[in-house]
């Protein structure tokens, strides 16, 4: 089973300088209409003692104390012939960092083409982790799910489902029981790195639509804390109608998994019959889910009481 097609992104380099606060040196407004599309940057060591055969110009290109001492022993038309390669049109912006001043041979060349240059008292290393970190959320690799999401007992849970099957009053269930509540209907879900963070789209946050009732502001009704803002997921609950001509698991574990960004999470099955207490179904399923991440199987346990069972009764009858 796989999630709907990503969504791309973008970033514009105004929204990087005002965000951390960059100081421009280079630039007007319209420079700052560039794009940025990857989560990385890049330090231009080789591209700037000319090696430009595999150089990545799509990136945030840092400049610190390494790259600044080395073009110090670089004359000033030399400096002009790497600074613009570097500065092409699909480099989003450079950020000097380590309170070094941009070479005056960045400036005439980024002058000319009207690309953004910023300086920062960052250490290098600093910048690096500030401005991936804020690239990571910023482009995650999104998608969106019909679903339902919950954190039980910690655990960030989406239930699926045909439409109708009853998430929405499954989800209302488990609020009443004291768990948090995410989305109903559609979950916005973004690959964070290894992680899968969920989150409801802005104009359904809080809101749980129920059939005969309407929407409800589950805020309202619970109080703020029942609604949580973002959960990352980790396990993925399916009901399906029960079918008396389908073979369900009664004895393993049964766990599947679903691929959802190119990150898999465990998805197991619910069958949904009139009076199934569901509510409990899936507190207990993610108890056992719990209990299996840290080791510990009840199916396994089982099996090895009715083995021992069994041996101990053959000994005694020897």
């Amino acid at each position: 089973m796989a999630a709907n097609e990503e969504l791309s992104k973008r970033v514009y380099v105004s929204e990087l300088k005002n965000y951390f606060n960059f100081k421009q040196v280079s630039g007007n407004a319209d420079s700052l209409t560039r794009w940025i599309i990857a989560p990385d940057i890049n330090r231009p060591g080789l591209e700037l003692t000319g090696y430009l055969e595999s150089e990545d110009l799509k990136r945030v290109v840092i400049i610190g104390n390494k790259e600044t001492h080395y073009l110090s022993t670089l004359d000033f038309e030399t400096q002009k012939q790497r600074f613009a390669i570097i500065t092409d049109s699909y480099t989003p912006c450079i950020i000097m960092t380590g309170g070094n001043k941009a070479p005056e041979a960045l400036l005439s060349v980024a002058r000319e083409k009207n690309f953004p240059v910023f300086e920062s008292e960052w250490k290098s290393y600093m910048a690096v982790q500030n401005i991936v970190g804020y690239l990571s959320v910023k482009l995650a690799p999104e998608t969106n799910m019909h679903a339902v999401m919950l954190e039980i007992y910690g655990v960030g849970v989406m239930i699926t489902g045909e439409s109708a099957i009853g998430k929405s009053e499954l989800a209302l269930e488990l609020i009443k029981r004291g768990h948090g509540f995410l989305a109903d209907d559609q979950v916005n879900i973004a690959r964070v790195q290894n992680n899968l963070v969920c989150s409801a789209p802005e104009l359904l946050k809080g809101m749980l639509e129920i059939r005969g009732i309407g929407i409800i502001d589950v805020g309202m009704m619970f109080g703020a804390s029942a609604v949580i803002d973002s959960q990352d997921l980790q396990l993925v609950i399916n009901l399906v109608n029960y079918d008396q001509n389908e073979t369900y698991n009664r004895l393993d574990y049964e766990e599947n998994e679903i691929d959802i960004l190119d990150l898999k999470r465990p998805y197991i099955t619910i069958p949904v019959t009139p009076g199934r207490a569901l509510s409990v179904l899936v507190e207990a399923a993610v108890t056992n889910f719990r209990l299996n991440q840290k080791g510990f199987n009840s199916t396994e346990k089982f099996k090895k009481k009715v083995w021992d069972s069994i041996q101990s009764k053959n000994h005694g009858g020897k």
